[in-house]
């Protein structure tokens, strides 16, 4: 196997659900390769496109499965879309169809949040959502106001199989409108690595992306990131055939990434 793309690699941005845990079990590998990377001095930022949930919940979970970390190491989809708006629309109220969560990570940035003449609608990955919501939010689509969607992920792995993510409800909106978002702020999109860039000083040809999703994960490699796809969570070694995105390493899960990295040899 060729390491050298690897010995480039200053940053590893990890996915979550189905790469470092699924449901609340750490996947394997998932604590040796901490031990890694803290021993051979290389940083990390955990990622998730789950908007559904904020950066405190994450890395309490984290923490409580045995990986003691910071908060201001996992960046959601909802810290994203919230710099985001910050970045290109200063300023504007903002109706949400999202989760509570959601709507405190919106209120934390100091974005005006309202359901009287919005400027911006976003949609997240809302499982409170309802039918009125729904209702609501194609009407605000219809009518033109620009529509953000934090990411666009069509399912949501749990223990024992998948739920429907956000990617159903944009699905179901373009249905009754003709629109899609304008916006997609989540991997692989731009917005979310101008999010990681803000939080990582390394160049995007230092990061590495480590993940189990071929259309999100492994498509972030597309801006000159190194990529490993992991066999741990949705995708399967068959899947790349067809696929437009391929990573730079395929590997069964972090264990296998932890022993790659350990066979590379120290710079003196």
């Amino acid at each position: 196997m060729e390491l050298e793309p690897l010995t480039k690699a200053r940053c590893f941005l990890l996915d979550l659900d189905g790469t470092f845990y699924l449901g609340d079990h750490l996947l394997p590998g998932a604590l040796d390769l901490m031990d890694v990377l803290k021993g051979r001095g290389l940083d990390f930022i955990f990622l998730s496109n789950n908007s559904s949930r904020n950066r405190q919940h994450y890395a309490d979970k984290i923490r409580r499965l045995g990986f003691d970390v910071l908060d201001e190491k996992i960046i959601t989809s909802s810290e994203a879309t919230a710099q985001y708006i910050l970045s290109e629309r200063p300023g504007a109220k903002v109706h949400i169809v999202g989760t509570p969560s959601l709507q405190e990570t919106f209120e934390g940035f100091g974005i005006q949040l309202t359901d009287d003449h919005p400027d911006l609608v976003v949609l997240g990955f809302d499982t409170t959502l309802t039918y009125k919501k729904l209702w609501v939010l194609c009407d605000l689509v219809r009518e033109g106001i620009p529509y953000i969607a934090t990411h666009h992920d069509f399912n949501c792995p749990i223990q024992g199989g998948y739920m429907p993510d956000i990617g159903a409800m944009i699905a179901f909106v373009e249905a009754s409108t003709g629109r899609r978002p304008d916006v997609i702020v989540g991997k692989p999109h731009r917005p979310m690595l101008e999010a990681i860039e803000v939080n990582v000083g390394v160049p995007v040809e230092a990061m590495c992306m480590v993940g189990d999703r071929l259309y999100t994960d492994i498509a972030l490699g597309k801006h000159g990131l190194i990529t490993v796809m992991v066999l741990s969570g949705e995708a399967r070694q068959e899947d790349l055939q067809d696929s437009e995105f391929q990573p730079d390493y395929v590997l069964e899960n972090l264990g296998e990434l932890a022993a790659l990295l350990q066979s590379i040899p120290r710079a003196l």
